[in-house]
């Protein structure tokens, strides 16, 4: 199936229903050679869409992107990249204005960083990546706007935000005539999708919100690779991803993969390409963004565009009568 292309929200920019993004893999398992061989692979599915932060690999996963995009010569007008900022990188010494911040001072200097380690002139989406209850939100939202007037981004978002902030950020903008949020990314998968599909079901209409969804797999446990425990290289062996180990062995989840496994054999798709296809059955979705850290990972994923016409609605019934007790 080609590549489908949807729009972000209620902007006018499209942007390819699965996306690639960089957490994790990102200069820790992948360096430039394999960015920019995942990159043009990605590329030629249709893909035009790739995802980054400030604080993925302390903002070496931005390096890393930007000299394969650079090294492929793309032009500019072909792909959307983003980034995301909040936690912040220059912490040494930094006793008084420190990061885990939305603040005018950090958001000015965090785009300057960002354009200059992905060796951009701009950036198409920046999201706030988390909030901050110590930083007035109409501060925020009028820094997030000034960004967009400079011209060092074209879009802005936020990730992980409450529907109510989200709402208040979009009247504050509406109110002063400033840049308008238009996209939210948040968590998304079989496990976790009550915020997706609740808590934000009144933004869609309301204010247009697209979304970018991340974590498709749950962070690899909807590939069955954890139902004997972590494996050698996985995410969940990572030191720095111990906090998932937990969720990763989840008994129940894992029994349910099981489950989950046999329907996706039925259609002729892997647990984790039926799991990323289902998420594509939801036209609030307006990218999916998948990880990966080889050739094969990428290749396997974006056979998710082919799984889409097998799930039926009988097919997303049994899917959800497995998953969705066990959903947050």
């Amino acid at each position: 199936m080609p590549m489908q292309y949807r729009r972000l929200g209620a902007s006018g920019l499209k942007v390819s229903e699965l996306s690639l993004g960089s957490w994790i893999t990102y200069h820790t398992q992948v360096d430039v050679t394999a960015a920019k061989e995942m990159l043009a692979a990605a590329m030629d599915a249709g893909v035009n869409f790739f995802d980054n932060a400030e604080v993925y690999a302390r903002g070496q996963s931005e390096v890393v992107m930007g000299e394969a995009i650079k090294a492929l010569k793309w032009p500019r007008v072909n792909y959307v990249v983003s980034t995301k900022f909040f936690w912040g990188l220059e912490r040494e010494g930094n006793t008084v204005n420190r990061m885990d911040t939305l603040n005018r001072k950090y958001l000015r200097q965090a785009i300057d960083g960002s354009l200059k380690r992905m060796q951009l002139d701009f950036i198409d989406l920046v999201f706030c990546h988390r909030s901050d209850p110590n930083t007035p939100l109409e501060e925020t939202v009028w820094a997030m706007s000034d960004m967009i007037t400079r011209g060092k981004a074209l879009y802005w978002g936020t990730s992980e935000w409450n529907a109510a902030d989200i709402r208040t950020a979009w009247e504050i903008a509406d109110k002063h005539h400033l840049h308008k949020p238009v996209m939210e990314q948040p968590q998304y998968n079989l496990f976790h999708r009550k915020r997706v599909e609740q808590e934000y079901a009144p933004l869609y209409d309301d204010i247009g919100l697209g979304l970018t969804t991340w974590s498709p797999l749950a962070s690899g446990l909807l590939t069955g690779k954890y139902r004997k425990g972590i494996p050698e290289g996985s995410r969940g062996a990572l030191e720095s991803m111990s906090w998932l180990a937990k969720g990763l062995t989840d008994e129940a989840k894992n029994a349910a993969v099981d489950q989950l496994e046999g329907i996706a054999a039925e259609i002729g798709a892997s647990v984790g390409q039926m799991a990323i296809a289902w998420i594509l059955k939801n036209p609030r979705v307006s990218t999916v963004i998948t990880g990966a850290s080889n050739l094969g990972q990428l290749r396997a994923n974006l056979l998710a565009v082919d799984v889409v016409p097998r799930l039926t609605p009988e097919i997303v019934a049994r899917i959800d009568a497995i998953a969705l007790p066990l959903a947050q």
